[in-house]
């Protein structure tokens, strides 16, 4: 999973309202938006996070597990025929797996200064390429997809869509549910698996990492300085 690099330059990103009506600029924090790429350290943690979405729940009987058996198919000798004392060896159809998978986690202990890093690279890589977008908020009174396909359409949104939104924002998560392009995310559980797995990341005011500075225009919220998280953990992220 490749990424553009990100310079150290001042990122800047304009500040819409929910119909697309430019209310300003912002200067995003460099801290999160304006890091160096670093390819291998995103690869180690989306790997981690891959794995630790398995269930690891497959298992397969071996010779001692499978059912009969117990008796000696034929006699040792006489029968022209290998020489067996089971049928339900591994060579035998029917019979047990031999070094076949077990129940097991494949969950990998991740550093979490490399996991929020690596979303820091992922978001600096967005960035860099213009993937990003920053709404004031959506303001939905009630869940309607229609309202969400008119607020993307008039934020330039195409391709996979990913919408960071506050947990308590239900109307909107629910109007974004019935997309097949878009996915939503809490900004606590934002990760770098999501970031780069979308052409477009959307954020609110209240969802927008880090502390973001006012360029021109009126700004309200985050926009207005008011960070959502830790300059250190621009957001929550599983291993």
């Amino acid at each position: 999973m490749s990424a553009p690099a990100a310079g150290t330059e001042a990122v800047t990103l304009e500040r819409r309202s929910v119909s697309g009506e430019l209310l300003g600029r912002v200067l995003l924090d460099p801290a999160v938006f304006a890091v160096p790429v670093n390819v291998p350290l995103l690869h180690q943690v989306v790997t981690a996070q891959l794995a630790a979405r398995r269930a690891g729940t497959h298992s397969t009987r071996t010779r001692a597990e499978v059912r009969g058996g117990s008796a000696k198919p034929y006699r040792q000798k006489g029968t022209g025929r290998a020489r067996q004392g089971s049928i339900r060896a591994p060579h035998f159809a029917g019979g047990g797996i031999a070094l076949g998978p077990k129940p097991r986690s494949y969950a990998q202990r991740t550093p979490k200064k490399m996991v929020r890093q690596a979303l820091r690279c992922a978001l600096s890589a967005r960035a860099s390429a213009g993937g990003l977008r920053l709404v004031d908020r959506w303001g939905f009174a009630v869940p309607r997809t229609k309202d969400a396909v008119a607020a993307l359409g008039a934020l330039g949104c195409s391709g996979k869509v990913l919408v960071v939104l506050e947990r308590a924002d239900e109307a909107a998560r629910r109007s974004f549910a019935n997309l097949r392009q878009v996915v939503t995310v809490p900004a606590d559980q934002l990760s770098a698996y999501d970031v780069l797995g979308a052409d477009v990341v959307v954020f609110t005011d209240a969802t927008l990492p880090g502390t973001a500075v006012p360029l021109e225009g009126a700004a309200t919220g985050q926009a207005a300085g008011a960070p959502s998280a830790p300059d250190d953990e621009p957001g929550g992220e599983a291993a």
